[in-house]
Formats: C-alpha cells, structure tokens, sequence
C-alpha cells in the first residue's frame, strides 16, 4: 500500500512514520510512505499557501490554487489514490473505516491548517473524515492516526496476524481485560481462568469479559456488536441492571 501525505509541514512525518509498527512496515515493504510540501506547488516567493477569508473574520484560509494543481499532479498517477480531507463534518473514523481504507491500494491524504480549507477544495475529496468532536492545529496528527490504524491491518505488520482480531471494535465490542506476570501485585489478582491451562474456558470468559466490559464502558457499542441471540440477552440483561 503507499500512503501519501499533502501538508505544509511534511517533516513532522518524519519520526513518527520510521518508528514501531509503520516503520517496521516500511522495511518490509508492506507500506510505502511519501508527504509532500504542499508549497511545492505555490508561485509566489512567500510560497503562500492561506489568505484571509472573504465577508472578514478571524484568521486564515487554506487557498484552493495549490491543493488543486497540486492534486491535478499527484492524483494524474496510477494507481488512482483516495483522495481524504479532515474536516469535523466528515464520516467519523472507526475501526470499520479503517479496514476499508486498508482495501485501496493508494492514499493521499490533504492535511489542513489555519481555520481550515476553502470550501471549493471538497470537490476534489473522495472522501471526508472526523476523528471526533474536537479541533486539532492541523490534520497532520489525523493523517498519522489514519495510518497507524489501517497499517495494523495490513498482512504481514504486526507480528501476530491475531493480534487485530481481538483488538478492541474490531466486533463491534471493547476488548477483553488482560493481564501478565505476576498472578498477584499489592493484593490485586488475575481471574483463576486465565491460570488454569484450559483454553476453551479461557476464550470462553474473554468472549463475556469483553461483553461485560462493553456494557459498563460503551454500551452505545451493543446495538452493533456481533452478538449471539444468547450473547445479546445477556448483554440486555447487563445494560438494564
């Protein structure tokens, strides 16, 4: 997969993108990784890349001159990427974006700054994403959380494959409690189950650990889950008590 980046500040990929799982990634070929400098395609000496607003207001626009010859460029080669916007109007992103997202061959993800994008640059957008209610500085730190998660499910990045079965959403619950050595810590202890060698009663106290804890923490997340008829009475049973 290549993922590509457009900013104005393109070295802040730098670090994050060589460490841990993406850049193990990018070693092994499974990824490739480009962010380019949106002043690239400016052409005047301040390499300008906002302006202010019409109709007055406070602060600055991302102009639509470079993001459009800009993408008239990198969008002009195969594979044809998926062109992303952040914006807080977009699709919010979840685990399930992320595994489609992990279906496309190519990314080229437009990160904002200032009070945002001229309107007129969404039409170039193949699809708009939100990570959440809140305002970030730019959409940098969003396209290096988009890369992490749909890096995870790429075959071959994380050294074990079931590692992004169980991870939290991926069936729509909050993942199980887990724990490691030792068994007791300042009389805190681990369930008996996990101690016991059985392994189908350890998948089995996961499976309900995991509804349990969804119910408690984010029982908005059950109406999707994948549940068993027996596993969504149980579920009911915990959300009403």
């Amino acid at each position: 997969m290549l993922v590509e980046t457009l900013s104005v500040f393109p070295d802040m990929f730098e670090v994050p993108m060589s460490t841990s799982i993406i850049g193990r990634a990018r070693k092994k070929g499974i990824l490739e990784f480009k962010a380019h400098n949106l002043r690239d395609w400016t052409h005047d000496k301040h390499r300008s890349t906002d302006d202010e607003p019409f109709g007055g207001g406070q602060g600055l626009l991302m102009t639509c001159p470079p993001i459009f010859e800009a993408l008239d460029e990198l969008v002009s080669t195969e594979p044809k990427p998926l062109v992303i916007f952040f914006t807080p109007t977009g699709q919010p992103f979840d685990q399930s974006m992320a595994s489609e997202l992990a279906g496309h061959e190519r990314l080229l993800m437009v990160c904002g700054r200032y009070e945002g994008f001229d309107e007129r640059v969404y039409t170039l957008a193949d699809r708009c994403i939100s990570l959440g209610d809140y305002v970030l500085t730019g959409g940098e730190l969003a396209a290096m959380v988009v890369t992490d998660a749909v890096c995870r499910l790429l075959p071959g990045a994380l050294g074990d494959e079931a590692s992004a079965v169980d991870e939290s959403f991926t069936q729509g619950l909050l993942e199980y409690p887990q724990y490691t050595r030792p068994a007791e810590y300042r009389g805190l202890t681990v369930p008996d189950v996990l101690l016991s060698g059985d392994h189908a009663k350890v998948r089995e106290w996961r499976r309900k650990a995991a509804i349990e804890k969804t119910a408690r923490l984010r029982p908005d997340l059950l109406d999707d889950a994948w549940l068993t008829d027996e596993e969504r009475a149980f579920a009911e049973q915990l959300r009403d008590s």
